[in-house]
């Protein structure tokens, strides 16, 4: 298989809530037979009572034990999946679509306790089925019994996991932690101040050649960074990525660049260490948590939800994400193989495209409200003190833009005033009163 298809295939199974049931079906075969074997077993080496066992039951009291037990786990599992599409349809309209695949659905908890109410149905659902008309399986209703004391114990969880789990405040703090991870991977270096000069400028201003995607349009999702190396140092080429990660690519437009012996390079392999698909995702794109913030934000900001608060939460994020990737360097345009020679081009966002997405659009559709201008110059404010100095004016410039709004947006003077404190909650801080207690 090749990698791209492999990246693509391994990503949707990540974000499919039907794997782990899957599994837990997988893991339902393996178990059953055993335990029935380790029934067999204990009874013969008189190590368990058949018609005493664990709990003493008759048939007729087993029975009714396990069938209870299945109904439990068939309704723990249509309510768990209808509460999902009704969280999935909140989810995406009060927030954005985008955090359905990237949180939603690869939450290991919920995919976990549907696998469990899974593995427990099939288990009591077959132990209710072997049972015979005179002997009890003691140690398979024992089993079926705890099965379904722990499938109990985790629908619980799970309602009090949901309910804390779509809160504004837990949805966005999980797409921070989330690209603070995709920063680490793809910007692992720290930031040096300098800028740094194209190598082979000379060499990659005409291509010797064209790579062209072929197939079907998407967006590109990731790529095979060490299998591009080897491959330039091969052939003695350089290999330049057209487009970013998280850019639409259609069918016919330029997806690579080659400079060099250029000939000696298979288009196909070439195209299979690219993984494109309908949607993007975070694993090599950090810019996606940045734009998912943001689009939570201005859901907040818009009249039909009027919620300036969420969006508050979603700076505060915004601000953690930017302290971190300022103190990174962003430049990986040029990246070599072991000798020092550039075999690859595969451009990323620089510190102002990331300082333009966490800013521009908020500002512009939240600056009338005070909380959301306040928000805004503490987060800049904040910025500027904790990053080094070569990060500063990006944010200078938003800093003016931020005060000229505020000018245009409020006309009395004691509303900008109040606009133009920096304020970490918003309203409700940073505020000296002149009035006594």
């Amino acid at each position: 298989m090749d990698w791209n298809r492999w990246y693509s295939l391994k990503s949707y199974l990540r974000s499919s809530l039907w794997t782990v049931p899957l599994i837990a079906v997988a893991i339902y075969a393996l178990i059953k037979p055993l335990t029935e074997m380790l029934g067999r077993w204990m009874i013969g080496q008189h190590l368990l009572d058949p018609k005493t066992g664990f709990f003493g039951l008759s048939m007729t009291g087993a029975r009714s034990l396990v069938g209870d037990i299945v109904s439990a786990d068939l309704a723990f599992l249509v309510f768990t999946f209808g509460s999902l599409l009704v969280a999935i349809q909140v989810a995406g309209g009060q927030y954005t679509p985008r955090i359905i695949a990237t949180t939603l659905l690869r939450d290991n908890v919920i995919r976990g306790t549907s696998g469990l109410f899974v593995f427990a149905l099939l288990f009591a659902n077959r132990t209710l089925a072997w049972m015979g008309e005179e002997q009890v399986h003691q140690l398979q209703v024992f089993l079926a019994a705890l099965f379904g004391f722990a499938s109990v114990v985790a629908f619980l969880f799970l309602i009090d996991y949901a309910a804390r789990f779509l809160r504004p405040v837990s949805l966005v703090a999980r797409v921070g932690a989330l690209g603070i991870a995709v920063i680490d991977s793809v910007y692992p270096a720290p930031a040096t101040g300098r800028i740094a000069a194209l190598k082979a400028t000379g060499e990659r201003r005409v291509p010797d050649r064209i790579v062209r995607h072929r197939g079907k349009s998407g967006i590109v999702l990731a790529v095979n960074l060490k299998r591009l190396v080897a491959k330039g140092r091969r052939t003695d080429s350089v290999i330049e990525l057209v487009p970013q990660v998280g850019d639409f690519v259609a069918v016919g437009e330029p997806l690579f660049y080659l400079y060099g012996n250029a000939s000696a390079i298979d288009e196909n392999r070439l195209r299979a260490l690219v993984a494109l698909g309908t949607e993007r995702t975070m694993e090599q794109d950090p810019m996606f948590a940045f734009r998912i913030l943001v689009d939570i934000a201005l859901k907040a900001l818009s009249a039909a939800i009027n919620d300036p608060t969420t969006a508050v939460l979603a700076i505060d994020q915004l601000q953690r994400l930017l302290s971190v990737v300022g103190k990174r360097s962003l430049y990986l345009e040029e990246i070599e193989d072991s000798s020092g020679q550039v075999r690859v081009i595969f451009r990323t966002p620089n510190w102002e495209n990331y300082v333009h997405i966490g800013f521009r659009e908020i500002r512009q559709y939240g600056a009338g409200s005070i909380q959301i201008a306040r928000r805004l110059r503490a987060a800049i404010e904040n910025l500027l003190q904790s990053l080094p100095e070569h990060r500063h004016h990006a944010l200078l410039v938003e800093l003016d833009l931020l005060d000229r709004v505020i000018d245009k947006q409020h006309l009395f003077p004691e509303d900008r005033a109040l606009a133009r404190i920096a304020d970490s909650q918003g309203l409700g801080g940073s505020v000296t009163s002149s009035s006594g207690d």
